[in-house]
């Protein structure tokens, strides 16, 4: 079997993986394991698709593909058209994925400067509880991760709920800050949010407030941080800004967020031993095809 088939069926294969991930709820009980799962999917599916028409545009050299590519300097004018064509696609794609990403990188760090700019204006210099205060009436609790993230709250926050149920808040939006929860979703923000897509970043950044939940629950108790969850549900809202991480989203994705507190489901490290072996062999497989010939 040719290189480029083997690397189109990695590739062909991620697609329905994915769809079932997405749906999965297994997932919940070891967020993490799902993160990282989701991880090693994307990249098996750029490096498979990206592969395989390079594996196909070089399969006359005789290489493989990272070591055709070498070979590209010499003897790339002896290839086919098709072939030639298959070789411009599958670096367009290369610098589609990279550029996307370059670029959503970008924007997000052009944001986060001009809100922390607005917020050294607008926010209340003496912080409460280790985070900045924003004069609304609304309820708002996210933060803006960085090398000096930011945790901002509005006066709702603070009239919304008690003390205990506020550290909980607070220690949800520490744990995106520590964690870097920004850089998980950057690979997925960057890619255009229309059908399939947007169902992906749904469920990984479901994942990644779940995560955010787990090492709540390091210093706060489940009840807390669920009762937070409610009351923000349920009382009027400011929207976040799109460069920040919020404690609160769409209802659904609360109530379900609620419920796996309130009522934890058994982990099995059987399922997640064979999650992270899954994610190995998906990153490995296209990786192996790419450097053998």
């Amino acid at each position: 079997m040719s290189i480029w088939v083997g690397l189109a069926l990695i590739a062909l294969v991620t697609v329905p993986a994915a769809g079932l991930l997405a749906r999965a709820e297994w997932t919940w009980r070891t967020p993490r394991t799902g993160i990282l799962l989701w991880q090693a999917l994307g990249l098996a599916w750029g490096l498979a698709s990206i592969g395989t028409l390079l594996g196909f545009a070089l399969e006359p050299l005789g290489r493989g593909v990272l070591h055709g590519l070498f070979l590209l300097p010499d003897d790339g004018l002896h290839l086919s058209l098709p072939r030639q064509i298959a070789l411009l696609a599958g670096m367009a794609l290369a610098g589609s994925l990279i550029g996307s990403l370059l670029l959503a990188g970008f924007r997000v760090v052009r944001a986060r400067a001009r809100h922390r700019a607005l917020l050294r204006l607008i926010a209340d210099r003496g912080r409460r509880k280790g985070a900045l205060v924003v004069d609304h009436p609304d309820a708002a609790a996210y933060c803006v991760p960085g090398m000096r993230s930011k945790i901002v709250i509005s006066a709702g926050t603070l009239e919304l709920l008690d003390d205990g149920e506020l550290e909980a808040v607070l220690a949800h939006e520490l744990a995106h800050a520590r964690e870097r929860h920004d850089l998980v979703l950057l690979p997925f923000t960057s890619l255009p949010r229309i059908g399939f897509v947007a169902r992906i970043l749904d469920s990984v950044a479901l994942l990644i407030e779940m995560r955010a939940d787990d090492r709540a629950l390091r210093h706060r108790s489940p009840k807390e941080l669920a009762k937070a969850l409610i009351r923000f549900a349920t009382a009027p809202s400011a929207s976040a800004p799109s460069c920040a991480l919020a404690v609160a989203h769409e209802g659904g994705a609360v109530m379900a967020r609620v419920q796996r507190l309130l009522h934890p489901a058994p982990r099995s490290t059987m399922v997640r031993s064979a999650a992270l072996l899954s994610s190995l062999l998906l990153v490995l497989a296209p990786l192996g095809l790419w450097t053998i010939y």
